[in-house]
């Protein structure tokens, strides 16, 4: 594996537990249509939470969260719709969120998470 690899899926398995630690029920994880991939799909009581992940070892490129832009927000959207036509499902709500964490492998990776984006 990778170097970058290993650090997204490192961020993956954070992400994933700051979500389970809030109460949120993880569906399903790495999620692929032809549209792209969703990170973590998971149930916040009656509402679909869609969320990318973004992990970077230093902010020197910029910080994780400014990674996801309109466009990738837009392509989020199309593979929430695959997700939820495949699985036959009907939310009451769908919130995308994004969590970006930066991790110097200092053994104390900061985690932001922006819930809610638009």
């Amino acid at each position: 594996m990778r170097a970058t690899d290993a650090l997204g899926r490192r961020g993956e398995d954070l992400a994933a537990a700051h979500l389970n630690d809030m109460g949120l029920v993880i569906l399903e994880r790495n999620y692929r249509s032809r549209a792209g991939e969703i990170d973590i799909i998971a149930r916040d009581g009656d509402v679909l939470v869609i969320c990318e992940v973004k992990t970077r070892s230093t902010d020197h490129f910029g910080h994780p969260l400014a990674a996801v832009d309109h466009r990738k927000l837009r392509r989020m959207r199309r593979v929430a719709m695959d997700w939820v036509t495949e699985r036959g499902v009907r939310p009451a709500r769908v919130q995308f969120d994004v969590i970006g964490i930066l991790d110097a492998a200092t053994g104390n990776p900061t985690l932001e998470h922006l819930r809610g984006v638009d």
